[in-house]
């Protein structure tokens, strides 16, 4: 059925994740009866969502359009691009997935940990076209902090839609050249609509070269006298290879800590972007036959996750590696926003340890981003020449600044489509405009469930994390409808209860009188009258007294 949003001969171009926000990227192209789907991420939570382990798109407009869906076509392989498929897969009918080298292999082994997912992935190669009934789909290369890193151009009967992946212009890279010709080609051809990536936007200079990183790498690695313990992102193939590259130069011997950094190691090696002679790797039993200064670490944990390798090296609970004077550990990342904390809690954790910590700075570039600066931003734009321009990829200040940027570049600003996840934009070969709104939104996964975690859920859980919990036992004398003793108080994570007993026992003074008052007004035991009252007068005093607000739990015991 005709999406009611968007003319029959109009495109709709929409995303379920990515604006507004860094992760969980997903964009769709729909004409007609067609839609093809670009990306399947997740997100990563923030200290806001504790219990929650990954954040992905509400799927239900493709649950709705199930047999609209053409194929998933899969940019790059990092997490907040591919991580979302296994999820997705549960819940919509994907007829076929495409991907390419790295991307591919790490789709295959992330589905062996979801048995029962049937799925049919298939290889394409950059000069490949993907024909269906109304739209086609091709590829350019691009450099980015991934191998195989592809932009995707969607031709429409209106016109061709062109949507850059994560990319960078590194022109000294450490793998393939990206194709300029075709980008060129396809601006001298003539681009519909561009979607571009944002998350740079900010930063007004072009991105530093993979090279020089590499060589800042081995030169700082030459100057370590005892062991290099390096944190990274694990789906940085590019790094970890200038990592082996300087242990190897260095002559050190590399253990792997962090599953997903195990995971990534052994794609990589299988697929040849991850090169080192044989017995380069050792398992960490091996390292102790090995002097410090032979030894390098590779671990995830760059931005402080609690539960990585590097977090748990550096507060003493990782079982194989403690931290040992002498040792360097070397953050070869920079800052996801809103991680700040949690890494400056783990390096000053490392520093305690009596660890030396190499942060990114001017002097040690152990890091370069992989998204454009805001120069090849405009370098992008001058390219392929849009006629209009959605900026994707990215918190809103990041969008905003890239429409501001392709106005400068020559793209009028009533051309430029600022949107949140959901918007519509409606466009044809004469015009373009937002014409509604799907349904989008996050839906948060705990452990092996979906779905299940709601707002008041997540809300429990703050509470919890910031307040405490607060129990009242109240027993009463379910004959003769009397309370019997006082209220029990039990604390978890408010108040210490031997240094509160006072208060403790003005809760339990309050919360007695008015369950008596109770008992006597009913004549019976209105277990939902009791509770109610409990918390309501709890809440206020506690409040009065601490200025928090733990969660009350009243329990009441009929005997």
């Amino acid at each position: 059925m005709q999406n009611q949003l968007f003319k029959k001969h109009e495109v709709g171009v929409f995303a379920l994740g990515g604006l507004g926000e860094v992760g969980k990227n997903m964009y769709c192209v729909e004409y007609q009866d067609e839609i093809v789907i670009i990306d399947s991420g997740v997100m990563f939570p923030d200290e806001n969502l504790p219990g929650i382990d990954y954040v992905i798109p509400d799927y239900t407009y493709l649950q709705e359009n199930q047999d609209k869906i053409k194929a998933l076509v899969i940019t790059h392989g990092h997490e907040d691009h591919i991580g979302g498929i296994p999820w997705l897969l549960r819940h919509v009918k994907i007829p076929k997935i495409y991907a390419t080298g790295l991307a591919a292999g790490l789709i295959k082994k992330k589905m062996e940990e979801h048995k029962g997912i049937a799925y049919n992935l298939m290889e394409f190669f950059e000069n490949d076209i993907l024909r269906f009934d109304k739209l086609s789909v091709g590829f350019f290369r691009t450099n980015h902090s991934i191998p195989d890193s592809f932009g995707v151009v969607v031709k429409t009967p209106q016109g061709k839609i062109v949507h850059t992946g994560d990319f960078k212009f590194d022109f000294t890279p450490t793998g393939p050249d990206a194709d300029y010709a075709k980008m060129a080609k396809l601006g001298s051809s003539g681009v519909l609509l561009l979607l571009s990536d944002s998350t740079n936007s900010e930063v007004n200079k072009f991105t530093k070269s993979e090279t020089t990183v590499s060589e800042n790498i081995k030169d700082i690695f030459s100057r370590i006298e005892g062991r290099a313990v390096v944190a990274t992102f694990a789906s940085n193939l590019h790094r970890v290879q200038q990592i082996v590259e300087a242990s190897i130069a260095s002559k050190r011997k590399i253990a792997v800590f962090g599953r997903s950094m195990e995971r990534t190691v052994e794609v990589g090696q299988e697929m040849g972007h991850i090169k080192a002679p044989h017995g380069t790797f050792v398992s960490s039993r091996a390292l102790k036959h090995f002097k410090p200064e032979e030894i390098t670490i590779l671990s995830t944990g760059s931005q402080g996750e609690p539960f990585a390798a590097l977090s748990r090296i550096a507060n003493g609970t990782h079982r194989q590696i403690k931290i040992q004077q002498g040792d360097t550990v070397i953050f070869s990342s920079s800052a996801i926003p809103g991680n700040q904390s949690s890494i400056n809690n783990t390096i000053n954790n490392l520093f305690k340890q009596g660890a030396n910590v190499v942060t990114h700075s001017p002097l040690t570039d152990t890091h370069a981003s992989g998204h454009a600066g805001n120069m090849e931003l405009r370098l992008m734009l001058k390219l392929m020449k849009p006629k209009f321009f959605m900026p994707i990829h990215g918190e809103h200040r990041m969008l905003k600044v890239h429409a501001e940027t392709a106005a400068e570049c020559g793209v009028p600003r009533d051309h430029s489509f600022i949107c949140d996840n959901g918007d519509v934009v409606a466009v044809s070969e004469k015009s373009c405009r937002k014409a509604g709104k799907i349904q989008a939104g996050n839906v948060y996964i705990d452990g092996k469930g979906i779905g299940d975690i709601g707002s008041v859920v997540l809300k429990d859980r703050r509470i919890l994390s910031e307040d405490g919990v607060l129990s009242v036992i109240i027993t009463v004398d379910k004959d003769a409808k009397r309370m019997i003793d006082k209220p029990i108080i039990v604390s978890r994570g408010f108040i210490y209860m031997k240094d509160n007993i006072a208060l403790t026992n003005e809760m339990s003074t309050l919360v007695g009188k008015r369950v008596k008052e109770l008992l006597k007004k009913d004549g019976t035991i209105n277990e939902g009258a009791i509770k109610k009252e409990t918390v309501k007068i709890l809440n206020k005093h506690i409040h009065a007294k601490t200025e928090r607000n733990p969660m009350i739990l009243p329990v009441i015991s009929a005997i």
